[in-house]
């Protein structure tokens, strides 16, 4: 296309700029073909003209479409160029924080300077089995595509790792160490990768220097092969080494230093170790001081020479290897101290001391030393000269020494590191990860630097090669047409360095002249390649330099230095004077070069020519090397990592435009861009072309095929055919065409805005016409009717103003009226009231009269009684005052009591209960008190009575005292007197009234005031009370969730744990099983067979696993020779369990030697007691045989009384009601004896049963050379019957019958029971003691304690006394509440025992009732009899021969089929099935066959789930069967939790011998394992649609728009893959659901599986949302919301909404909302921060840093908003996890499910071939 159809206005393009290297800016006038200016416009706003050259016509780079700017492939760039690269890297670093980015095969790797947290276990495993364009760029991408290609292709790997120094090589090495270590799966690998880093220390101590660029620069290269075996598993590494720079040994430019390990010695010279090597101060050595920086600003080096020497000791080097390197070291920095002075005729000689402490160090003479430090031996045909070396060939000779012994040194230490490295497992493959140094360019160039150089000139064409063999691989592919391009080749360099008479060839050349320099090997150069070669140039202004032109840039080199540094010459007399040394490691290091010495030489070659000759230059070596690697790299897969340094101040993402350019050319990125971009760079499939670019297309340009489709399209808008090129899958586009096409799509769309901005401006103005409209009716609608209502008022008015003026006339009339008619009623009313007036005072006054008549007369009378009154009272008040007084004198005690009783209750107010009890006492002394009171006030009472009588009796006196004249003054003084007295007597009593009502009243006020407290304590006691208990709750609450959240966390822990022991277990299975085929392929000529199906096979029993393991190891170990090919890894692993095999062997064996000592013991016993033994079995034959004998006769009684019973019951029909029958008197009786004669059957059976056991052990003591299982029991009793014919001794022959010694014999055996009566009598008395003595001490205890409580009660206050008293009335109750309470547990227990027992006696009485009745009398003779058959009743048991385990489970578990005969057959039937046999054992009470078919089960269930864990309806099938068996041993446990749901009938089926319950934690454990397995298949079916479905997958059309995506395509684009969608999801989880509901799984087990699933599922795409640049956007926000809504109405759908899976998206609907909402604002950054509360701080930041705009209309989320975000979040406590574990199971629970189906009623089909099974 013309470039005026790009370069219009508005266009942005790129220029050119001194300090950003390129500068963006923007057109502001159209070009037209033949301009000489453009007219641009920066971002500042300022205007520049850029000048077109008129030669070139070179316009400036556009710029890319900001939607494809931040990609993770340049090559998805549509303008390909320098700048674009820059910007695109620059945006994904800085703002971004992303550091690696795709360059076509390329991982461009940019150094942060910081610490990020990508490199976890968890970002390993999500990368893991990721294809390299799923995800975004990582050095974990770039390793799994090597791995998956190495295990894919069976061909070796390589990742080329390059960069200038400091831009990260080694780190990036190490992880794609780690991530192979990681991902091989192999026990093995860690140790290999320990080893592997712990080189690392090792060779940056050794190998890495401070230089001006970098801290830690890489001084050489190195190339690590990682070896794998057949499984692709880590076995061992190899590394190899490149142009370890010498020359930095002996010198080290400014602001240098020397190697680490020499300034980490001189730090840690204090240590005794390293005393003796004389080292101090690095300023103190020449070799450490050069550079004027001894220490580096961070770096300790101490702490540093610790971790060398402790990766030293993990690689196996010995401490005493350390300290001889270290020696040899300490060596060279004294050996650089050596000073050399200048002598006479050219000589030299040593100044100072420091060579002698170099040759006590290496162990040489010094004599030797110093003479060939300054003396050269020189050889001729015929003669040998000692020529004296002037001062600078000296001191040349010393450093080239120094170098040669640190070259040797630093060999000898790789290889010791490959020694450790190296396995001696064959190597399948290998992977190899070269770390070599990148393009160097310096002020001044050396020998270093050009071979560098020369290397990295190798590297790049290897890589363009590759690159170009990648593309001519995708055209053919697609059948484009294969045109060559023109790139630049760099062979003319290669040549120029390498080939005949080059660069190296006239370097060797020279270096083999007798007199060569530097200066005449430079004239050769310049005679030889100037003015010949168009790469190869002479500085102007030197004469000792050349500059060759590199495909990065031109490097000037200096010829000073070059001969020397490639002859790398050391005096070989020097080298002798080292071989003579008494220091081992020294020797070891130089005796290579004897081996290397040609074994075979000619009779003309001189001594010493054939050495010299034979030995290679540098250069040769580096070519040869450098050669073998590129050899190595070809016979590889190449993958290539380019590391950049972004800066030199090392700031964290800090990038400068100019190094990175720098770096960008050097390493090739500029390069492999510009080849792109020379052919098709740009590639679309079909599908994602026709998503893209649909809005270009008409209705009718749509064709049913896509490819005609956008092949149609494409003609029409790029009339250029050159421009793309149609492929079988993609269209491929030359470089800016996709630029173009989003030209045109943003005017389309831009167009397309328009037209509806237009209709909706249109649409809008409409709408406001026709609203102004509608209000201009509105408000003349208004006007109108208000002046309708003004003119209604109006009329209105004048109405009113009418009959207000006929109002107020007849008002006025009628007031006049009414005044006249007042005013005469008013006249009428004074004058009759006058009259009124005078009748009554006329009455009033005769009133008045009267009433004064009535007072004068009764005042008259009260003056004479008051008078006769006053004389009683005197009289009665002188009598009261005494009684009075002596009144007043108690009530006055009392009140004080009273007042000292209120003082002692101060403070009391918190004891309610005594100060409520003292009220009570105060209120009834107040009651006694005024019961007194009314005493008193009575006494007073008859006491006035009494001085009543004594006044008349006075009075009498008073009429006799007027007889006596003379007494009359005496008595009335002594009247006067009394009077006082009484009038003093009343106010006294006044008093004492008074002080008694205040007394009152002031004990109501106080009762009054206690009963206000009281009530406040109460109401503040109820308040605590009641806050206490709220208190409690919440404690409680809280507590119980912690506890909940303590007990799911440790259930999930335990089975984890029971995971990872099942996974050993299976792994320790398989590792036999190999272990098994390796003996057996050992053995030659043996075969075996398959066993049959055993119960107690290895997985049951364990002493018979050990012993197979034991002979196993010793099989292996006696064919250890023919086995070198076994797997060495197997072994490894094993080692662990060998270790704790032989332990457990030892304790066996020692468990073993006791039992042997005891059974020796009892042998020799044995052999004393074996004469006495044959008498005691005589005698128990007897009883034996006694004992028979009447079992046999009770027996055939118990036949005659079941057969008189019915008998009886048959013909209790005929008789008379009183015949005895069922309940009857006889009946009962007859069942009484019944049950007694059972009783004693059964007595009698169990002295059987001791007896035969006794006969049984007195036999193995008898026989015990022949053991008793090879001998039947009835041979052992015919041989007890059969005993006489057996010698005996010769007592025994006293008489002949042999009765005095059975008289004998019983009497021993009397006498031993009364023995034994007697011991167990002293037993009983003894423990009858022991009961007493604990009974007394008890009761001494508690009265030492009541004295004790009562002593302390004495001291203690009244109130104290009774706290005390009820805190040990508490104590004492609870305790005996305590006991109670146990005793009662014991009774309970007890109770359940005779309960489980009265059933068993009842099933056994329900059996003889059945049998008595189903016995038939004979009838009679004559009458023909009928027999009829009753149905059975059954049981729910199913019995089974010993030994059918094998069988049964056989056919139950392990050649059942769920999806064939399982899926017709009744829910949970084999479960059933297995307890029903179970319930028989225990019916049985055969306690070996229950645990036989237990065991059997669970080993048969997991060996079926280990070989068929993948196929979920087995797992599904077998989970739902092993929950039902453990459901039904709690349901017929007999246990009252389990019972509660039982019928009547159901309880009688409950289990009656056995507890079970540690077989229920077995199967629980088994129900987990089966659970997590069956959790495990569901994930590997469902996690491949995960991803698709929920990300991918374009659910609702035309929302998302595909972006161009490089090289590194998609695979779900690629033909003939599976499509999943969010459908298919949705199906798969309907089939999991609908399989587990048909297996009758648990609903609830149900919910928490489909919990789990939703979890994977967001969890995995959440994690591929998070490392997925290209998916974080505001319309796959939308696609994800959708898909969640999609899954949720599946969980109402099915009525799962409530088993928590819905919060299980949470985090993931958060994504998606973070994605959708408004990212501007801080308050658009704190609604972020309310809403995201289940996603963590990173994973919000990181899907900020990765939001990435589709459309042209979106925007990126801008640094401080992100910044914000980071700090609003900083206080929130959470983990700094970035992914979530997508490995994480959640703990299950198995809630308890009963069974309503009835055991009976069970039928087994006859598919399940179980016919051995008898129902009972």
């Amino acid at each position: 296309m013309a470039a005026s159809e790009l370069y219009t206005q508005y266009a942005r393009v790129w220029l050119p700029n001194a300090l950003e290297v390129w500068k963006p800016a923007e057109l502001t006038k159209d070009y037209s073909p033949g301009d000489r200016v453009l007219f641009l416009q920066l971002e500042d706003g300022t205007d520049v003209e850029y000048k077109i050259d008129p030669q070139t016509k070179r316009l400036p780079p556009l710029r890319n479409p900001d939607i494809l700017v931040g990609e993770n492939d340049l090559t998805a760039l549509s303008y390909l160029h320098e700048p674009a690269v820059l910007h695109n890297l620059k945006v994904r670093f800085v703002e971004s924080k992303m550091i690696y980015t795709y360059c076509g095969i390329v991982l461009v790797a940019i150094n942060p300077y910081e610490s990020l947290p990508i490199y976890d276990h968890d970002i390993i495993h999500a990368y893991s089995g990721q294809n390299m364009g799923d995800m975004d760029p990582h050095i974990f991408a770039v390793a799994e595509e090597a791995y998956k290609q190495m295990a894919r292709d069976e061909r070796n790997q390589s990742v080329i790792v390059s960069g200038e120094s400091g831009a990260g090589k080694t780190v990036s090495a190490k992880y794609a160490m780690r991530y192979f270590a990681t991902v091989s799966g192999s026990s093995c690998e860690t140790n290999v990768e320990e080893k592997v880093l712990a080189s690392n220390p090792i060779m940056e101590a050794i190998g890495n220097a401070k230089t001006t660029r970098n801290d830690n620069s890489s001084r050489f290269g190195k190339y690590i092969e990682i070896g794998f075996d057949k499984n692709y598993r880590i076995i061992g590494a190899n590394m190899r080494t490149y142009l370890l720079e010498k020359s930095r040994v002996v010198f080290q430019a400014a602001e240098e230093r020397n190697y680490h390990i020499f300034y980490q010695l001189c730090a840690s010279s204090h240590l005794p170790e390293f005393k003796a090597l004389k080292l101090g101060s690095a300023d103190d050595f020449l070799c450490t001081g050069q550079g004027g920086i001894p220490v580096i600003e961070g770096v300790d080096d101490t702490k540093e020479m610790r971790s060398t020497r402790k990766a030293f000791s993990l690689l196996g080097i010995s401490e005493t290897q350390q300290m001889g390197v270290f020696q040899i070291l300490a060596a060279l920095l004294h050996l650089g101290n050596v000073e050399v002075k200048e002598g006479t005729m050219d000589s030299s000689a040593i100044l100072n001391n420091h060579l002698m402490v170099f040759c006590e160090l290496m162990g040489v003479a010094y004599e030797d030393m110093s003479h060939w430090l300054c003396h050269r031996k020189l050889k001729t045909t015929t003669e040998t000269y000692v020529k004296p070396l002037p001062k600078a060939h000296a001191v040349n000779a010393r450093d080239a020494l120094a170098k040669h012994i640190y070259a040797k040194v630093f060999s000898w230490i790789v290889d010791r590191i490959n020694e450790s490295l190296r396995s001696a497992i064959k190597q399948r493959s290998f992977i190899g990860v070269l770390d070599i140094y990148g393009f160097e360019t310096f002020d001044i160039n050396s020998f270093e630097q050009f071979c560098i150089n020369y290397a990295n000139e190798k590297l790049q064409q290897q890589f363009n090669m590759h690159v170009f063999k990648l593309e001519q691989e995708e055209y053919m592919k697609e059948d484009i047409p294969w045109t060559l391009i023109d790139f630049y080749d760099n062979q003319p360099c290669i040549n120029l360095i390498e080939a005949k008479m080059g660069v190296l060839d006239l370097l060797d050349e020279e270096c083999k002249m007798p007199k060569g320099s530097d200066d005449t090997w430079a004239q050769k150069l310049y005679n030889t390649f100037l003015k010949k070669s168009e790469i190869f140039d002479k500085p102007r202004m030197s004469n000792k330099a050349f500059i060759i032109h590199h495909f990065a840039d031109k490097v000037e080199y200096q010829c000073e230095g070059f001969l020397e540094k490639n002859k790398d010459t050391v005096n070989e007399e020097q080298i002798n004077v080292l071989k003579l040394s008494k220091f081992d490691l020294l020797v070891e290091l130089f005796r290579d070069e004897e081996t290397a010495a040609p074994t075979g030489r000619t009779k003309t070659t001189r001594p010493g020519q054939a050495q010299r000759d034979n030995k290679k230059t540098v250069g040769t070596q580096f070519r040869n090397s450098l050669n073998l690697l590129m050899e190595t790299l070809n016979g590889t897969t190449p993958h290539y990592v380019r590391c950049i340094k972004p800066n030199d101040h090392k700031s964290p993402f800090t990038l400068d435009p100019i190094r990175a350019v720098q770096q960008l050319r050097a390493c090739g990125v500029l390069e492999t861009i510009r080849i792109s971009a020379a052919g098709f760079p740009s590639r679309w499939t079909y599908q994602e072309f026709f998503s893209r670019y649909r809005v270009l297309m008409k209705q009718k340009d749509i064709l049913s095929d896509m490819k005609l489709t956008c092949k149609n399209v494409l003609e029409k808008w790029v009339k250029d055919h050159d421009k793309y090129q149609f492929g079988k899958n993609k269209i491929f586009f030359r470089a800016g065409q996709v630029a173009y096409l989003e030209k045109l799509r943003s005017d389309r769309l831009r167009k397309a805005c328009v037209r509806i901005q237009k209709t909706i401006r249109c649409w809008l103005a409409r709408k406001r016409f026709l609203r102004m409209r509608r209000a201009a009716v509105t408000i003349q609608k208004h006007a109108r009717g208000y002046l309708a209502r003004c003119r209604v008022a109006f009329l209105r008015r004048t109405r009113a103003a009418v009959v207000i003026q006929k109002n107020q006339r007849m008002l006025a009339a009628r007031r006049r009226y009414q005044d006249l008619r007042c005013a005469a009623v008013i006249m009428q009313r004074l004058l009759r009231a006058y009259q009124a007036r005078q009748t009554y005072c006329k009455l009033l006054y005769e009133h008045k009269v009267l009433i004064v008549q009535r007072w004068v007369r009764g005042w008259l009378a009260r003056r004479r009684y008051q008078r006769s009154l006053r004389a009683v009272v005197y009289l009665q008040s002188c009598v009261r005052r005494m009684a009075a007084r002596r009144e007043l004198k108690k009530l006055k005690v009392e009140a004080r009591s009273v007042e000292h009783f209120k003082k002692l209750n101060v403070g009391m107010e918190n004891k309610i209960m005594q100060l409520q009890r003292k009220v009570d006492e105060q209120i009834k002394e107040n009651r006694e008190l005024g019961e007194r009171l009314s005493s008193t006030e009575r006494s007073w009472a008859a006491e006035s009575e009494r001085l009543g009588r004594e006044v008349e009796r006075l009075r009498g006196a008073e009429e006799e005292s007027r007889v006596a004249a003379e007494k009359l003054p005496s008595l009335l003084e002594q009247l006067s007197f009394l009077r006082q007295e009484l009038e003093t007597t009343r106010g006294e009593k006044e008093a004492v009234q008074e002080e008694a009502r205040a007394y009152r009243e002031e004990n109501e006020k106080v009762v009054s005031e206690l009963n206000e407290k009281n009530s406040l304590l109460m109401t503040e006691k109820e308040n605590l009370t009641q806050l206490i208990q709220e208190q409690n709750t919440e404690a409680h609450a809280e507590d119980r969730r912690w506890l909940d959240r303590d007990l799911s966390e440790e259930r999930r822990r335990y089975q984890s744990l029971l995971s990872e022991y099942a996974q050993l277990e299976g792994r320790y299975a398989d590792l036999k099983e190999e272990m098994t085929l390796t003996v057996e392929t050992g053995k030659p000529g043996h075969t075996r067979e398959d066993s049959s199906y055993s119960s107690n096979g290895s997985e049951g029993t364990f002493s018979s696993g050990l012993s197979g393991s034991q002979g196993r190891n010793s099989s292996a170990e006696s064919h250890s020779s023919t086995r070198r090919s076994s797997d060495m890894s197997v072994l490894l692993k094993l080692q662990r369990r060998v270790t704790e095999l032989e332990q457990e062997k030892q304790t066996l064996q020692r468990h073993l030697d006791k039992r042997e000592e005891v059974q020796e013991d009892h042998a020799r016993t044995a052999a004393e007691l074996k004469t006495a033994g044959r008498a005691e079995l005589d005698l128990v034959a007897l009883k034996r045989q006694e004992l028979e004998s009447e079992n046999k006769r009770l027996k055939t009684d118990l036949a005659e009384l079941r057969q008189s019973l019915a008998t009886v019951s048959k013909s209790a029909s005929a008789k008379t009601p009183s015949s005895p029958g069922p309940g009857s008197a006889p009946y009962n009786v007859l069942l009484e004896q019944l049950d007694s004669a059972n009783e004693e059957l059964e007595i009698r059976k169990e002295e059987v049963l001791l007896l035969r056991s006794h006969l049984v052990r007195q036999e193995a003591l008898k026989h015990n050379k022949t053991p008793v299982h090879n001998t039947s029991f009835y041979n052992v009793i015919k041989r007890y019957l059969g005993w006489k014919a057996i010698s005996t001794p010769d007592y025994h022959t006293l008489n002949e019958d042999g009765e005095l010694w059975l008289a004998y014999e019983g009497l021993k055996e009397t006498n031993r029971v009364l023995v034994s009566q007697l011991q167990m009598q002293d037993r009983d008395h003894e423990e009858g003691l022991e009961e007493l003595r604990v009974e007394v001490c008890r009761l001494r205890e508690e009265n030492s304690q009541q004295q004790q409580l009562i002593s302390q009660s004495l001291l203690l206050p009244p109130e104290g006394r009774v706290d005390a008293g009820l805190q040990h009335e508490i104590t004492r109750l609870t305790n005996c509440n305590l006991d109670l309470m146990e005793q009662q547990g014991k009774q309970d227990k007890m109770i359940r025992k005779l309960k489980k027992q009265l059933k068993t006696y009842m099933n056994r009485m329900e059996e003889y009732e059945g049998q008595v009745e189903r016995v038939v009398p004979d009838p009679e003779p004559g009458t023909p009899g009928r027999i009829t058959r009753k149905e059975r009743d059954f049981k729910g048991m199913l019995e089974y021969r010993r030994g059918d385990e094998s069988k049964l489970l056989k056919g139950l578990v392990l050649e059942l089929k769920p999806r064939g005969v399982a899926v017709n057959l009744l829910p949970g039937l084999p479960a059933y099935i297995l307890f029903m046999c179970l319930r028989h054992a225990d019916y049985c009470n055969d306690d070996q066959r229950v645990s036989t078919l237990l065991n059997s089960t669970i080993n048969s269930i997991k060996g079926l789930i280990k070989k068929k864990g993948s196929d979920f309806e087995t797992v599904s099938f077998w989970l739902a069967n092993t929950c039902r068996l453990l459901h039904c041993l709690k349901q017929y446990s007999g246990e009252e939790p389990f019972v509660k749901q039982n019928t009547p009938r159901q309880n009688k089926h409950c289990l009656t011998n056995f507890d079970l319950s540690e077989y229920r934690q077995l199967l629980n454990d088994l129900a987990v394992q089966v659970y997590q397995q069956l959790v495990k298949s569901m994930e590997e079916t469902l996690l491949p649609m995960i991803v698709p479905g929920m990300l991918e997958h374009e659910t609702i059309q035309g929302v998302l728009g595909s972006k161009p995506t490089g090289l590194r395509k998609r695979t779900s684009s690629l033909p003939g893959e599976a499509v999943y969608t969010v459908d298919s999801i949705i199906q798969q989880l309907s089939l999991f659901h609908a399989t587990l509901t048909q297996h009758d799984v648990d609903h609830d087990l149900i919910k928490q599986v489909v919990r789990q699933l939703f979890y994977i599922t967001c969890s995995v795409t959440l994690n591929n949302l998070l490392l997925r640049k290209e998916m974080c956007s505001w319309s796959k926000g939308l696609q994800i919301r959708y898909n969640v809504w999609q899954l949720e109405e599946w969980l109402d759908e099915h009525g799962l909404s409530g088993c928590g899976a819905k919060e299980m998206l949470e985090p993931l609907i958060q994504a998606a909302q973070l994605l959708q909402v408004k990212k501007k604002t801080e308050e658009d950054a704190q609604a972020i921060c309310t809403m995201c509360s289940a996603l963590t701080t990173p994973q919000i930041v990181k899907v900020l840093n990765l939001y990435t705009p589709v459309i042209e209309f979106e925007e990126r989320v801008p640094t401080s908003f992100i910044k914000t975000i980071q700090v609003l979040l900083k206080d929130r406590v959470e983990s700094p996890q970035l992914l979530m574990d997508a490995k994480k199971i959640f703990s299950v629970t198995f809630s308890f499910t009963p069974s309503s189906l009835a055991l009976e009623t069970i039928q087994i089909p006859s598919s399940l071939n179980l016919g051995f099974l008898t129902r009972v």
